[in-house]
């Protein structure tokens, strides 16, 4: 998000999780480094399987970003409700359902914004960038009825606005300990710069046709500091629903003209079988 002029902006903080999300913390566990290694092998691996099964599904997604003033009210709303389809190589196609005039400052929402919207806020790890990222193993974590690996993971080296856009996510992820697939994530996206600022993005995953773990609901409450000393604080909701097999490409060509190549269904990829 781009730096805007604004003093005391506040927000009301919501939450759709469990109080034992909440309070749950992270137990350390002694493991060896092969373990942990072996861990982060399998998991990568079935995130490259899950990537490659989304491919043959089309679904549905709600982002609204609010600025929220003192006394509770909004101050500025962007909203896009949008069908959504990945090709094999992993593009991202997009039919913008339902876009309403944002009321949100002039250049607030970023280019940058819209690529994490579908990128690192619900995937958090890019499977084909793996060796980009550090992972340091932090213990083990129970919520609800999941016992879950907890990582920490950073890339091993910021990559340079100015020369590649290129985005790479900073943060925790979990990973359930029978499956080893990843079922939330914590973090948010680099590069920052002096006046685009970016949200810790918190993102749950839900099982469809129990199969393959894929993003449900991402959520964010944060505060932006800029480097003016400046501060912005909003509140992101984004919803994943109504995941169907199959695979519709949409190329969004300009504001008014939408291409759209309809696909049947395809056999999705297989799936890592549980123990």
């Amino acid at each position: 998000m781009k730096r805007i002029i604004a003093f005391g902006l506040f927000i009301f903080c919501i939450s759709i999780f469990s109080a034992s999300a909440q309070t749950s913390t992270i137990s350390k566990v002694e493991l060896s480094q092969t373990d942990i290694d072996k861990i982060i092998k399998k998991f990568t691996a079935n995130e490259a399987e899950f990537r490659a099964a989304l491919t043959n599904y089309v679904f549905n997604r709600y982002a609204v970003v609010q600025t929220v003033g003192m006394g509770g009210q909004i101050t500025g709303s962007f909203e896009r409700d949008s069908f959504m389809s990945l090709t094999p190589d992993g593009q991202r196609f997009e039919k913008i359902l339902r876009a309403p005039v944002a009321t949100t400052p002039p250049g607030f929402i970023t280019p940058e914004d819209l690529e994490d919207l579908g990128g690192v806020n619900p995937f958090a790890i890019e499977p084909s960038r793996v060796n980009e990222y550090n992972f340091v193993y932090l213990g083990k974590e129970k919520i609800d009825e999941l016992n879950l690996h907890v990582f920490e993971v950073t890339p091993k080296v910021i990559p340079n606005p100015k020369k590649t856009p290129l985005r790479l996510f900073t943060g925790r992820i979990w990973v359930d300990d029978t499956d080893f697939m990843i079922v939330k994530s914590k973090g948010k996206a680099v590069p920052e710069t002096k006046e685009n600022k970016f949200p810790v993005v918190e993102t749950w995953r839900e099982n469809v046709d129990d199969k393959y773990w894929f993003p449900s609901y991402a959520s964010s409450n944060d505060e932006l500091v800029f480097d003016d000393g400046s501060t912005v604080k909003l509140r992101m909701r984004i919803k994943f629903k109504d995941y169907k097999q199959g695979r519709s490409d949409v190329k969004i060509l300009d504001d008014d003209v939408v291409v759209e190549d309809e696909k049947p269904a395809a056999t999705p990829a297989p799936a890592p079988k549980k123990p």
